[in-house]
């Protein structure tokens, strides 16, 4: 299986344009692809983005997918397993990390100050 980026040397990101709410995710969730590109659709592919929440936004919903899923919590606060109105749950700070196998169920997710997450996902090589 080839990979779906390119070869980029250190560059600026500019963190204040080219965000948008990845489907299925509720306002206040933005994500910002860094390299690459999942085709879901296919079960192909790779990509690597930044994802924020803003303050008090939270998910009602565990999350699955048929991917591998890299997560690294860079700033601010997430909480994993709150209930379906943001109570609950397990918080964590900065600096922690998780790795997914395609199946694992996970989430619900909230930040209650607004959080950026360094997120990697790609599909098994055939």
């Amino acid at each position: 299986m080839a990979i779906n980026k390119k070869h980029e040397e250190f560059h600026a990101i500019d963190l204040a344009v080219g965000w948008s709410v990845p489907p299925g995710y509720p306002d206040g969730i933005e994500e910002k692809i860094l390299s690459g590109e999942l085709d879901e659709a296919n079960g192909t592919g790779s990509r690597t983005r930044l994802l924020r929440f803003q303050p008090g936004v939270f998910t009602t919903a565990p999350f699955v997918h048929d991917y591998w899923e890299e997560v690294y919590l860079m700033t601010g606060d997430l909480t994993v397993g709150n209930d379906a109105t943001g109570a609950g749950g397990e918080p964590f700070e900065p600096n922690t990390y998780a790795c997914r196998p395609p199946g694992a169920h996970h989430g619900p997710f909230k930040s209650n100050t607004g959080c950026v997450l360094l997120e990697i996902h790609y599909y098994d090589p055939a």
